[in-house]
């Protein structure tokens, strides 16, 4: 199954490296990777790999939410499908 993880926020050092990080620890491969930083805003969208993962996708979320927490981040995860879907409406 895949996923789309977006991260929104204030630019600062590390925001890729510790996102990534977690997902490495939860067996998650990134598939796409794109991001831009316009007025001093971090942009960042993924397609994620969820299959190899040990955990289910609500605790993955939630981990996700904590790390943008710790960096007043806002860091979100959809399941691919269901986002396809919305945005083909």
């Amino acid at each position: 199954m895949n996923g789309i993880i977006t991260v929104l926020g204030k630019d600062s050092v590390g925001i890729i490296a510790k996102v990534c990080t977690y997902l490495s620890s939860e067996g998650i491969n990134i598939s796409e990777i794109s991001q831009t930083i316009t007025g001093g805003m971090f942009h960042m969208m993924m397609v994620v790999d969820l299959s190899d993962s040990q955990e289910r996708f609500d605790e993955i979320s939630s981990g996700l939410k904590e790390v943008g927490a710790s960096m007043n981040l806002d860091i979100r995860l959809q399941r691919e499908d269901i986002f396809d879907s919305m945005h083909r409406i």
